[in-house]
């Protein structure tokens, strides 16, 4: 069954119905071609049968218009061709006197070839219609005139048409079964064209709709290289794809909820633990109260992240610009990890420049950028390991390369790890989205954020800030 909207009944109201309304234009002026071309020939044909008149009754000019009718009845009696048209011998009265055919004249059938030929310079008149019987017909008349003008009579032709109208209807029937036959061959081929699109689009409906309700694995069997195929390809990439951040945003649900739950728990032991010293015990007391503050701080680090990366997502993060001292701020963010380093005998060297030019720029937002890159350098590196950090000015720009020796990133994992989400290390804490931050602050700074690593050797963030 044909849906109301679908593309097959569009094609039919549309390509089939032009191609048959040109087809029945076409055999329809096809069909008056044909006639006035048959039409043509019979009326050349009589009209040179007539035009011989002019030479068989050239010597009757001062004749009586008894002895024409004497004349024309020999000249129709023997006459050649009569089995093709009836000739008629009119009288000058107007009255036929003799027909070809032997019948007896008759008067009662309409004549008005006769008229017009009366009326005519060239003494000649023709008519196509249809007698008293029904039969249609063509006339031509022709009148002999004498010398002072006078009607002498004259010779009519009448040939039928039903012959000539029953060849041309046997043409147009022809030209009627070719068109079927054509429309036969359109919607045939088109019919085979049509479902080559149609299937594919209803199978594409199909998988699309499993792939929306979260079945990430389905795919389209792709049956040719064209736009179909493409648009294939391009959803199964898209499943790809949607399953991939599918998998990344359930392992950071996963991970959110651990680095979440970690300081909670924290919070949560500690405050029992102080719940049952009291006040008796000012060391366990004092060492409660550091954690929980530390962990507290974590945990609203945790949730602006979060707060951030909703913005981001959102499109709401906006930047507070001005003229900041970017040494001074890069400065502060490494002095910020010094002890943490020193706590887990990992070196933190920062070559400090002499100076830097200032940056038009957010400090809150370059400085949270700085604390990330830091942050994941000390994460990734081992115990003894080491973090560099360097800053220089060149071509109007200013470079801070923060570099470790750490684990370093694999090459599968690099392209996509500023992607939100991604994370290249399950093992290693963190919520996945403090690179992709990092990346979109710097871009709506005109910056840039670059990472170059190789496994097993180390990673270096280059962040660039015009």
């Amino acid at each position: 069954m044909i849906k109301t909207k679908g593309i097959t009944r569009r094609w039919l109201l549309n390509s089939l119905g032009i191609i048959l309304l040109v087809l029945v234009t076409l055999i329809i002026t096809l069909s008056f071609v044909v006639q006035g071309y048959v039409y043509n020939i019979i009326q050349s044909t009589v009209n040179g049968r007539a035009g011989e008149l002019t030479n068989v009754f050239a010597g009757y000019s001062n004749v009586t218009p008894l002895e024409f009718s004497d004349a024309a009845r020999a000249y129709v009696e023997n006459a050649t061709g009569k089995e093709m048209m009836e000739m008629m011998v009119i009288n000058s009265s107007g009255k036929i006197i003799v027909t070809s055919t032997g019948f007896p004249p008759d008067d009662s059938q309409p004549k008005p070839d006769y008229q017009q030929a009366l009326n005519s310079p060239e003494n000649q008149g023709s008519w196509t219609g249809k007698l008293t019987s029904g039969e249609k017909v063509m006339a031509v008349t022709r009148v002999i005139r004498s010398s002072s003008g006078n009607c002498l009579g004259a010779i009519r032709y009448v040939v039928s048409l039903e012959e000539a109208d029953h060849q041309v209807a046997l043409i147009v029937g022809a030209l009627m079964i070719a068109g079927l036959l054509i429309i036969l061959f359109v919607v045939i081929s088109s019919s085979y064209f049509i479902r080559s699109i149609v299937t594919p689009i209803r199978e594409i409906g199909v998988i699309a709709k499993r792939i929306s309700h979260g079945d990430f694995n389905a795919r389209i069997e792709k049956y040719n290289s064209d736009e179909i195929g493409q648009l294939c390809e391009t959803i199964n990439e898209m499943a790809v794809e949607l399953g991939a951040t599918e998998k990344m945003k359930n392992d950071f649900i996963s991970s959110i909820s651990h680095e979440l739950r970690t300081p909670l728990t924290a919070i949560k032991g500690w405050a029992e633990t102080m719940q049952e010293v009291g006040d008796d015990d000012k060391e366990t007391f004092h060492k409660g109260m550091g954690v929980i503050i530390r962990e507290s701080e974590r945990l609203s680090g945790i949730v602006e992240e979060l707060l951030d990366f909703s913005r981001m997502q959102s499109g709401r993060m906006t930047l507070m610009m001005d003229k900041i001292d970017i040494l001074a701020e890069l400065g502060e963010a490494v002095y910020m990890f010094t002890e943490r380093a020193s706590a887990e005998g990992k070196y933190l060297i920062y070559e400090e420049p002499a100076m830097l030019s200032p940056v038009l720029g957010d400090i809150n937002r370059l400085r949270q950028v700085f604390v990330n890159i830091i942050d994941n350098a000390l994460k990734y590196t081992d115990q003894g390991g080491t973090v560099s950090v360097a800053a220089m000015e060149e071509d109007g720009f200013i470079r801070v390369v923060i570099s470790d020796n750490g684990c370093g990133i694999p090459a599968e994992h690099l392209p996509n790890v500023k992607k939100k989400f991604y994370k290249a290390n399950q093992t290693v804490r963190g919520s996945g989205i403090g690179l992709a931050l990092a990346d979109e602050i710097m871009t709506l700074h005109n910056g840039s954020l670059d990472i170059e690593s190789h496994e097993g050797v180390g990673t270096a963030v280059t962040i660039t800030i015009p």
